[in-house]
């Protein structure tokens, strides 16, 4: 019979946890029969994976899954555009825009009229003078060809002025280069064959308007170069300019749209098809298992592809295929992991209970990526862009960093937060990946009891499991520290050391003189100070060997019955425990010869378990949240220094009475071995006030959920901190005139409208001020609403942000 951790039942168990293949060092898992998976069918012929109609669980894999920040719900996610918040112009860019073209105008038409202030001057300073009629400005000859490439040189600069000292440039990028082809490329195409039909009017049909001043520049440019029209005598020669100056026109338009790219993307997405590599759309498709045929394991794939299609495989095998799939690449198992796969398909790896799903799902999983979806962003001013109108989820990531839930009764913490991230963390531990402790009290709805391979029902005559009270420890010094955390972390009067010390007299001597550590009500006998217990236990340890053991159990006895012993109140916390409702519970030698079972809550540290503590109630409150304290003290101790190939997690629905300083400390530690715990408060002052600090700051993900007080709101507040927004003051000042047809103008303004004449006067400002006020928090959060920071284990952070709870 085992008795190492997790021992035999105390009665007939109808679904006990079957035995896996753990870790030497581990404690073993409650014993089951191993049930027999069922055979996959044969693999599909050697010609290809096989093509079939497409299943739900196809459609899941497939489906995208970029990468996002902490919080968002990453199936199906689309990011926003980075450009999404310019959504209209600006006034002062539509002015930017008309001034400059207007003022364009009227010089352009100044200098086509010949009103520009030394206009011909400066033309006849640079051409030969025999141009011009004598005394005149009127060209003659070569000279009205320079007049007309005059005009385009001036049309040139002006061109280039209007765009350089315009907004012209910001109403590119707003109208086309923020766009996305090919409606880029397409919008560039517009504006260059407007623009053409302006250069080229003659080739438009219907257009009726006179040509820009630029081909007719260009070809007097080549006259007054080549000194005659002979030149234009050759059709190639004047088509080719022709050409060119389409091309200076067009070039601008194809740097604006990107023309450049589009066609390198197309003609290498041609040359790709002509060489006949395939498509992304079925091969690389998640649900043909492109990782396992990268690695030439085509038969596993193909039998994988198969179970996809025939709708064998649920996305919980999936999960759990593709995390042993890593495990086996990361650790040169390939041929292990084919070999499993070919012999048990869609059923390989299955979790030692034999389910690949739960019983029921009351929230949106997806496993591929461990989250649980627990509403939406709401789209409000607070949220970040990314954020906004994305799902809201938790998962692994996240809960290393542990989560404080606050919120009063009837808030929906439990059915909106704490059962959905159960049953993602039950879900997670069929694809061994995951641990997960459930605490609450019995009527708690965590799930039922299918979900959970250990259900510990303390005070139940009915439950299957007890619960161990020193967590299958051997070392006495750390059994002392649980059961001092359980019964004195709550007490001021006697301190977490004193306590611990005056644990471990007793517990080291009595396993020394025993090979165990006592009952609770020996336990209790022993603190009380028993002679009898007391002269048992010396007389137990009379031997050499048992020297240290006897001088330890001395000092004990010294301090018995002293003003400092803080024996008779660690017994009186454990009292609680020592009850005739709770007799055979907390089990030792004498409950195991028995046959009773104490669950070990070591055994999480090893092994994938779901499990979940009924705490009990209806009279004994002090001694469910004695209870609760034991497992946080036993849990953070468990998961040190194991091996963190899986997420541990404890989740406790009422942490009312649990937060002790040594707890704080503890849960500052648990990220670094990838475990995390989950604390749902009705109110913060559940918790003592000189350890809310150091609470809020333990914790990475807080929540604060509608209906939380403005002294809970505080505390938010403060540990959020603050920043920096732009305010707007605007200040209005009577206008006081000193002339007297103002004042009348005044007077006459006042008497119309029956206001004073003012002015208004805008002072823009950069203060600091806090992100979510306690205000805020108690009257501005929507019910169904809750207000939701977070931290994953890599230090990225998303700030608090409103979450609809119920989307």
């Amino acid at each position: 019979m085992e008795s190492d951790g997790t021992q035999d039942a105390r009665g007939t168990h109808a679904n006990p946890v079957p035995r896996p293949a753990g870790p030497a060092d581990g404690p073993p898992m409650p014993k089951e029969a191993p049930r027999t998976p069922s055979r996959p069918t044969a693999p599909p012929a050697a010609g290809g994976p096989a093509h079939g109609p497409r299943t739900p669980v196809a459609d899941w894999l497939d489906a995208p899954r970029p990468a996002a920040g902490p919080g968002i719900w990453r199936h199906g996610y689309r990011a926003p555009r980075p450009t999404s918040g310019r959504g209209r112009l600006s006034p002062v860019t539509i002015v930017g825009l008309l001034v400059p073209l207007v003022a364009a105008l009227l010089i352009w038409s100044l200098w086509r009229h010949g009103s520009i202030p030394y206009q011909w001057a400066v033309i006849r300073l640079f051409t030969p003078s025999d141009w011009w009629w004598g005394g005149t400005s009127t060209p003659k000859g070569k000279g009205v060809e320079a007049v007309t490439v005059a005009d385009g040189v001036f049309f040139a600069l002006l061109v280039w002025t209007m765009g350089r000292l315009g907004a012209w440039p910001e109403i590119v990028r707003h109208v086309v280069t923020r766009r996305a082809q090919p409606a880029r490329a397409l919008f560039a195409a517009l504006g260059a064959l407007i623009t053409l039909s302006f250069v080229f009017p003659d080739a438009f049909p219907g257009v009726g308007w006179d040509p820009l001043p630029v081909v007719d520049p260009v070809f007097s440019l080549v006259v007054l170069v080549t000194g005659g029209y002979d030149v234009f005598t050759s059709r190639l020669f004047t088509d080719g300019l022709y050409a060119l100056i389409t091309l200076l026109v067009l070039w601008p338009f194809a740097r604006i749209g990107g023309w450049r790219s589009l066609v390198r993307d197309a003609l290498a997405a041609r040359r790709a098809r002509a060489a006949g590599v395939p498509e992304p759309a079925e091969e690389d498709k998640p649900a043909r298992w492109p990782q396992l045929r990268e690695a030439g394991q085509q038969a596993a794939a193909d039998l994988l592809t198969a179970e996809v299609l025939a709708g064998r495989m649920n996305d919980v095998d999936c999960a759990r295929v593709t995390h042993a799939w890593n495990g086996a690449r990361r650790h040169a198992r390939i041929a292990t992991f084919t070999e499993t796969v070919l012999r048990h398909g869609a059923a390989a790896w299955t979790h030692p209970s034999g389910d690949r799903d739960l019983p029921a799902r009351a929230a949106a999983h997806d496993v591929l990526t461990r989250q649980v979806r627990i509403g939406q962003w709401a789209p409000a001013e607070r949220t970040p862009a990314a954020y906004r109108g994305a799902g809201a989820a938790l998962g692994p990531d996240t809960l290393a960093t542990s989560l404080l839930v606050v919120g009063p009764a009837g808030s929906g913490k439990t059915r909106k937060v704490i059962a959905p991230v159960v049953e993602s963390l039950a879900l997670q531990a069929l694809t061994r990946r995951c641990a997960v402790v459930a605490v609450g009290a019995a009527a708690t709805p965590l799930g039922p009891d299918a979900s959970f391979d250990v259900l510990v029902r303390v005070g139940h005559t009915d439950s299957v499991h007890d619960l161990d009270p020193y967590a299958d420890s051997e070392d006495p010094d750390e059994a002392a520290a649980f059961l001092a955390e359980a019964l004195a972390g709550d007490l001021e009067s006697v301190s977490a050391e004193r306590a611990t010390t005056a644990l471990a007299q007793l517990l080291g001597p009595h396993r020394a003189a025993f090979g165990r550590f006592p009952d609770l009500p020996e336990l209790r006998d022993l603190l009380e100070g028993e002679p009898a217990a007391l002269t048992r236990l010396r007389d137990a340890l009379m031997a050499d060997e048992h020297a240290v053991m006897r001088r330890e159990l001395d000092a004990r006895l010294r301090q018995t019955g002293t003003a400092a012993d803080p024996g008779p109140a660690l017994a009186d916390r454990l009292a609680l425990l020592d009850r005739p409702a709770f007799a055979g519970f907390f089990g030792a030698s004498a409950a195991r010869d028995a046959g009773a079972r104490p669950f070990s809550l070591r055994a999480v540290a090893h092994h994938p378990l779901r499990v979940r503590v009924d705490l009990p109630e209806h009279g004994h409150e002090e001694a469910a949240r004695l209870i609760a304290r034991l497992l946080l003290a036993q849990f953070s101790a468990v998961v040190r220094g194991r091996d963190t190939s899986h997420f541990a997690a404890l989740v406790l629905d009422d942490a009312t009475g649990t937060v002790t300083p040594g707890a704080v400390r503890r849960i500052q530690g648990l990220r670094t071995e990838n475990a995390g715990v989950v604390l749902a408060l009705r109110t913060v002052g559940d918790v003592p006030e000189t350890l809310h600090g150091p609470l809020y700051g333990a914790v990475g993900c807080r929540m604060a959920l509608a209906g939380v007080t403005t002294w809970d709101g505080s505390r938010f507040a403060q540990a959020w901190g603050t920043a920096w927004v732009e305010t707007r003051d605007v200040a209005q000042h009577t206008v006081f005139a000193d002339q007297p047809m103002t004042r009348a103008i005044h007077a006459l303004r006042k008497l119309v409208t029956g206001k004073a004449v003012t002015t208004e006067a805008v002072t823009v400002r950069q203060v600091e001020r806090e992100r979510w006020s306690a205000s805020e928090l108690a009257h501005e959060v929507p019910p169904g609403h809750a207000v939701l920071s977070l931290t994953d284990a890599q230090g990225e952070h998303a700030p608090p942000s409103l979450v609809d709870l119920r989307s």
